[in-house]
């Protein structure tokens, strides 16, 4: 018997244009099983498909840098992993140095900030409905004493991207982790903000056991979640290395595959 749940947003429970089905909603609703999100968002970024959900158990933001519960249109931080201020300082100059026109962004849990609006920061934007404010990255720092839990960068293409993780891997900074998602994004967050901590921390505050959880994802950063559960739920739409760690394959995001995971692979 599965007594929680945790799922990617995108490419996973959100359909292409960010947004959560109304076929997901009635399931997820009427399941009557706890629901973690648990993805690389940001929690502003995450507020309107808690809140179409109903979900009141903790979730998990950042790739497991922020488990927080959303409470009275704020948020309860309940664990966190932030980085480094040098660590943001060297990244964010050096990046701007050797690659100008590449999409910049940075996160605090309430905040998201960028140097420029570009066609990325735009793509962005549409997606969550929320603007980013636009501050230079030489003085965010010496603007704001919160912690900054994630930088992501939007690459133009390949070319840009390969670029982008060059220049990263030859800082040689520890502690952080650099992930790709999806074609076109860089995420860097602590090394210690892992989709994988973020379940085992709801799973020892639950006091569950792996029999009793399920997980579905789409994408490389969810394979250290898929492995923490018995029950790995990957999308049709997922990336072949994925879809190696299924114990069931659903339909793609747009077919409101979680909602037919749940009703056909879960006991509910």
């Amino acid at each position: 018997m599965i007594k929680h749940i945790f799922s990617d947003m995108d490419g996973t429970l959100l359909n292409d244009k960010g947004v959560v089905s109304e076929g997901n909603i009635e399931t997820i609703r009427n399941c009557g099983i706890p629901f973690t999100l648990v993805s690389a968002r940001a929690p502003m970024e995450m507020f309107d498909t808690i809140d179409k959900l109903n979900l009141t158990s903790a979730q998990i933001a950042f790739n497991g840098g922020l488990i927080y519960k959303r409470k009275n249109g704020s948020i309860d931080k309940i664990s966190e992993h932030f980085l480094d201020t040098n660590n943001v300082q060297l990244i964010t100059s050096n990046i701007r140095q050797q690659l100008p026109t590449v999409s910049m962004s940075i996160y605090t849990a309430n905040n998201w900030y960028t140097d420029k609006i570009d066609d990325g920061i735009k793509l962005e934007t549409s997606l969550t409905q929320l603007e980013a404010k636009v501050i230079n990255y030489q003085q965010l720092l010496h603007a704001t004493s919160d912690e900054i839990f994630k930088i992501m960068f939007i690459a133009t293409d390949e070319s840009q991207m390969n670029q982008l993780t060059n220049d990263l891997a030859k800082l040689q900074l520890s502690g952080i982790s650099i992930q790709r998602s999806g074609n076109n994004y860089l995420e860097i967050t602590s090394d210690q903000a892992k989709k994988s901590h973020g379940i085992s921390y709801i799973q020892k505050l639950n006091s569950l056991n792996k029999s009793e959880m399920a997980a579905f994802g789409d994408g490389h950063n969810d394979i250290p979640m898929l492995k923490m559960v018995d029950t790995a739920i990957i999308m049709d739409n997922a990336m072949s290395e994925v879809k190696k760690f299924a114990t069931h394959m659903t339909k793609s995001n747009v077919e409101d595959g979680v909602a037919y995971g749940i009703k056909n692979f879960l006991e509910v």
